[in-house]
């Protein structure tokens, strides 16, 4: 097994404290190759990351139309929100117009991100519902698809379900490779997870950035749901969250999305690509940190725009560190992009 080169390294003062390996593909839509660092074939579970694939199904089946999903909603059927008012209050709205309430959401319930949106609720006597959990954006759009297709909203995160086969034909599509037979398990929301390479899955972002070889119903789908996410990226995450920070400042260049376990995905419809990685020891923290530096080396962030090296703070909020991309990993990185781009 290779193992994967240091991307990210936390600092306490003079030293290097902590460093987090992992592994980097950038894929063209024709699936050629940008760069690749680390074993980018071995598969990983992708997570939230993958959301907005997953998305796509919810407008190419006609379930959005039927539904009359504004960009809000669809960008909520991509999001791992923070369960702030304003996520849970679309949840809600969303499911209303479905006929259904939350109780029919099988993603769990646990609280909001935040401590100030945990305190409301206690303040005013409530307790988390389904609504709050981070991926009830995604169920409703599972649940939408179910109710247009006419299949049963019970169940419906079973990998048997119609819904959830579907959706594993359309991800195993954009990817170019068959997901029968792969590992497979259970996200953290219960709806089916399968192994995938990393190099899959920087090709299926970028088809998703680009329209690529997908039916002209399908380019439109994806395109919508880009747009839906770069107009809404309030709602992809939230207050304070890295997605939604770096799709503010890339003024709509791009769109980038979480994942559990030190995933993160992102689509670059301007140079064709699609980007995937995955942080060996699952650590967001270096997860956001590489993406930066990938951003910021295909040109779509500004290192000064604080969304690449981030302090690390003591308990009296005195800045004792950072979090930075390791000096080989930002080196060879821009190599590896300087040879792309002059070809």
């Amino acid at each position: 097994m290779i193992e994967n080169p240091v991307l990210v390294e936390v600092t306490r003062g003079e030293m290097v404290e902590s460093r987090h390996r992992g592994a980097v593909a950038v894929v063209h839509s024709d699936g050629q190759t940008a760069v690749t660092m680390g074993d980018t074939r071995r598969m990983i579970y992708p997570r939230s990351a993958i959301k907005p694939l997953q998305a796509v199904f919810l407008v190419e089946s006609g379930a959005a139309d039927e539904f009359g999903l504004t960009d809000n909603e669809l960008a909520l059927a991509c999001a791992s929100h923070n369960g702030e008012p304003g996520h849970v209050d679309a949840v809600r709205n969303w499911l209303a117009r479905l006929g259904l309430d939350e109780q029919v959401l099988e993603c769990g319930t646990h609280a909001p991100r935040r401590d100030k949106d945990k305190a409301l609720l206690i303040e005013n006597g409530l307790s988390p519902g389904p609504a709050h959990n981070n991926c009830s954006g995604k169920h409703c759009g599972f649940l939408s698809s179910a109710k247009f297709l006419g299949e049963s909203v019970a169940d419906y995160i079973n990998r048997s379900h119609p819904v959830q086969q579907a959706v594993l034909d359309l991800v195993g599509d954009m990817t170019g490779v068959s997901l029968v037979g792969r590992p497979g398990g259970i996200d953290g929301c219960g709806i089916p997870v399968v192994g995938i390479p990393l190099e899959s899955l920087a090709f299926a972002f970028a088809r998703f950035a680009t329209g690529a070889g997908f039916s002209p119903a399908r380019q439109l789908a994806a395109n919508r749901i880009y747009h839906a996410m770069i107009r809404e990226p309030f709602t992809v995450a939230g207050t304070g969250r890295w997605c939604t920070r770096a799709m503010e400042a890339g003024g709509g260049a791009f769109i980038v999305k979480t994942g559990a376990e030190g995933v993160y995905c992102g689509a670059i419809p301007q140079a064709g690509v699609g980007i995937a990685l995955k942080i060996d020891d699952g650590g967001s923290r270096a997860a956001e940190c590489a993406m930066g530096a990938i951003l910021s080396g295909l040109g779509c962030l500004d290192p000064e725009q604080g969304l690449i090296v981030s302090p690390v703070s003591n308990v009296a909020g005195r800045e004792v560190g950072e979090i930075r991309p390791e000096i080989q990993f930002k080196d060879q990185l821009i190599s590896l992009i300087e040879r792309e781009q002059t070809g």
